[in-house]
């Protein structure tokens, strides 16, 4: 098993045109956020929204005739999925897809729609590569891993030949964790271009298999993440031996800071990242004094976030920030006195969003009402200011 730079440049060679060369830019914003000098590859642009099509476009082109017309299969609830579907599509081999149950329907029809058949088997993503492995001994299919393999790590590595092509000057370069295909492939490259540079891994708290491996520990892996791309219980065996010699360091990041990065991304970048891909931020947000004055390269590496978590994640940070807040009033239950409460609040510039109503609080007296009013302000010195005066015109009140 090895996996070595010429490998990846032939790699590079043979998906050239089949893939996007996504583009690498210095994000001013982000900069100024954590303190380092921050470039960001946008590998969110891909045509199915992640970095998974130049493995998956590589080991299907390293298919003989005979593996091609039997077909692949593989386990995956999402990008390795779509990656696979879409290049099968075009190359004109056939693809299938267990995806555990409970997958979302948007993943499901975009795999369906680059024309894979898709089976819905197991709890989770162990169960879904037992069903996966069953299928490959009964219908004779070539399974592919989505990390645990060396055409898909030797794909991977294409990422960060890129990347130090546009951006030779990196410090360092902080790439997220799941399986480990993607950081063991760009560990292989960016060593062998640019022997100095530092390479940093980003896992999600609840996931962290690499981290545990490195310590010789039994990995507690569980929960629900918005990283769900990187929440894989076991690190693949193929990368991590790949990796561990060339990563510097592996950073966990806990669930605000994922979030924190995907909101950042939107509202500074003006791109959409989905909790993974959005590690390589997290993880500056995180450890700013880790890279405080470098040159630092982040992949942002996939964009597939369902556009209801992406509103949720948005209107949490604006709750952090203090821009939307709860006040919540006890008073008396006669008319005029919402009106009353709301021109306090519109007089100072705030914006009600929602207003509840509720007399049956047993904690309230009985001609009383509890108010909770949610009002979005500029900013935390608004909320305060909004709140004082709700306190000066007699309101008991506690902000939420």
């Amino acid at each position: 098993m090895t996996v070595v730079f010429s490998d990846i440049q032939a790699a590079q060679a043979r998906i050239a045109g089949q893939v996007d060369r996504t583009p690498v830019r210095q994000s001013r914003r982000l900069s100024q956020l954590t303190g380092a000098e921050v470039w960001v590859k946008y590998d969110n642009l891909h045509f199915t929204g992640s970095f998974k099509e130049r493995g998956a476009l590589n080991r299907l082109l390293s298919l003989t005739p005979e593996e091609r017309e039997r077909g692949v299969v593989a386990a995956s609830a999402g990008n390795h999925a779509q990656a696979l579907a879409y290049h099968g599509g075009r190359l004109g081999i056939p693809v299938t897809i267990v995806m555990p149950e409970g997958t979302p329907f948007t993943k499901i029809d975009g795999t369906r729609s680059h024309g894979a058949t898709v089976v819905i088997e197991g709890a989770d993503f162990t169960g879904s590569t037992a069903e996966a492995h069953r299928l490959r001994d009964e219908k004779g299919f070539v399974f592919i891993s989505a990390f645990d393999d060396e055409g898909i790590v030797t794909g991977q590595g294409v990422c960060a030949i890129e990347f130090l092509e546009d951006a030779p000057e990196l410090d360092a370069l902080i790439i997220p964790i799941g399986g480990g295909g993607l950081i063991a492939g760009c560990a292989i490259a960016a060593k062998a271009m640019k022997p100095g540079i530092e390479i940093y891994g980003v896992e999600a708290a609840m996931y962290p298999s690499f981290t545990a491996r490195r310590r010789g520990e039994t990995p507690k892996c569980g929960g629900a993440t918005i990283a769900e791309g990187i929440a894989i219980k076991a690190v693949g065996d193929i990368p991590f031996a790949l990796a561990d010699p060339l990563v510097d360091d592996v950073l966990v990041c806990d669930e605000p800071d994922f979030e924190k990065a995907v909101a950042f991304l939107a509202t500074l970048e003006k791109t959409v990242a989905e909790g993974a891909g959005a590690g390589g931020l997290a993880a500056l947000l995180r450890y700013p004094e880790r890279f405080r004055g470098r040159k630092v390269g982040i992949v942002l590496c996939g964009g597939n976030i369902d556009a209801r978590m992406l509103a949720v994640v948005l209107n949490r940070e604006m709750v952090r920030e203090r821009r939307l807040i709860v006040y919540r009033i006890l008073g008396d239950d006669r008319p005029g006195m919402l009106s009353a409460m709301a021109a306090v609040i519109g007089g100072l510039g705030g914006n009600i969003i929602d207003v509840v109503h509720n007399r049956l609080a047993l904690d309230v007296p009985a001609k009383g009402a509890e108010f909770d009013i949610m009002v979005e302000t500029r900013d935390s010195a608004h909320a305060d200011e909004i709140g004082q005066a709700l306190k000066d015109k007699g309101y008991a009140l506690r902000m939420g």
